[in-house]
């Protein structure tokens, strides 16, 4: 990537009756982002311009028929239809949810052809989202289908990152999901996302238990003793910087997080309530383990508060700026370790 380039920054809309264009358009209504990146928003123009005046906004942008069309210096709206949309702030719509997967559809594909550099997702209801072509949990596995890779769920601030073994998985079932197999995958792409995403070289790693008190030496469970201690050990022998399993309850509240690159939760609450209590508003989901760099803002749809004008734009501004240095990250990391000999050629 030439140093003059900007980072094109495509963005799905998301659920229309919820926050997501509404942070979206107000990131983008302040001109000066655009010296940042070349925004591509898979939605329609008339859709848009229904939503400026609602929020009484100056932004102006321009339709294009496909993103590889997008030009520098505009904001750029690739019309994924023509026909007006029923906007219902608030509301819980599957026909709005429709909108929302051709949109993020739309966006998927221009980046797998490489038609934008990064994606932004705004926040979908992942109720009314559901359908014959989007059976998923939410984004995250969506996009490890269609980019053919294992994602993983990185919750990221500038102090803490927090991964998950495993993300929307119902409670019952954790204790079977996580595997010394399923560790050890996880662990390797957050040290490679680590690497290549953030540039730290040797990342120390905690991993919080599976039970309370990590299982109290198998008073409370087996699974901290049986699986997690032993898999831990094992990187460890490799010399990977691993650490734990460290009792969840007491973690975050004596700031032990600090001493650490990243943290690595077993599930999904156990990770995301104190990383939304400690960064709420500021935080960003970063899908780690793809071929592509996809981030969203740490927060779903809002509906109680959406289309009264009143929405916080910082996480999805964050979101924004965290799409653009980690694609900078990765494209710089591809170049430091291209092979020397392939680049210069032999000389005979």
């Amino acid at each position: 990537m030439k140093q003059a380039e900007k980072v094109k920054l495509g963005i799905s809309i998301g659920d229309l009756n919820g926050i997501g264009s509404e942070i979206m358009l107000k990131t983008f209504d302040d001109s000066r982002m655009l010296d940042f990146c070349t925004p591509v928003i898979f939605a329609s123009t008339k859709v848009l311009t229904f939503l400026k005046k609602h929020f009484n906004l100056s932004l102006n942008y321009q339709g294009i028929d496909e993103a590889s069309k997008a030009i520098d210096g505009k904001i750029n709206v690739v019309n994924v239809w023509k026909e007006g949309v029923n906007i219902n702030f608030g509301e819980e719509d599957p026909k709005i949810g429709e909108y929302a997967f051709k949109s993020l559809q739309a966006a998927t594909k221009a980046l797998k052809e490489d038609e934008i550099d990064v994606l932004v997702t705004a926040p979908i209801n992942k109720h009314s989202i559901q359908s014959a072509e989007f059976n998923f949990p939410g984004h995250t596995d969506y996009l490890a289908k269609e980019l053919e890779g294992e994602s993983l769920m990185f919750m990221i601030t500038d102090t803490l990152k927090i991964g998950l073994l495993t993300d929307h998985v119902a409670l019952k079932d954790i204790a079977n999901t996580i595997t010394p197999e399923l560790i050890e995958r996880k662990l390797n792409i957050i040290q490679e996302t680590l690497k290549q995403d953030f540039r730290i070289q040797k990342p120390k790693i905690a991993v919080l238990g599976i039970n309370p008190h990590s299982g109290d030496n198998g008073v409370i469970g087996k699974e901290d003793e049986e699986i997690l201690k032993p898999t831990l050990q094992k990187l460890r022998d490799k010399g990977d910087l691993v650490f734990g399993p460290f009792s969840a309850d007491s973690f975050f509240g004596s700031k032990n997080y600090v001493n650490f690159d990243a943290v690595v939760a077993s599930y999904h609450d156990q990770g995301l309530i104190p990383f939304k209590t400690l960064s709420f508003g500021n935080g960003v989901n970063f899908t780690a383990g793809l071929s592509k760099v996809r981030t969203s803002p740490d927060h779903g749809t809002a509906f109680e508060i959406a289309g009264t004008n009143s929405a916080n734009i910082n996480s999805f501004k964050e979101a924004v700026f965290r799409a653009i240095e980690i694609h900078k990250c990765r494209e710089e990391y591809k170049e430091l370790t291209k092979n020397p000999l392939k680049k210069q050629g032999r000389k005979l």
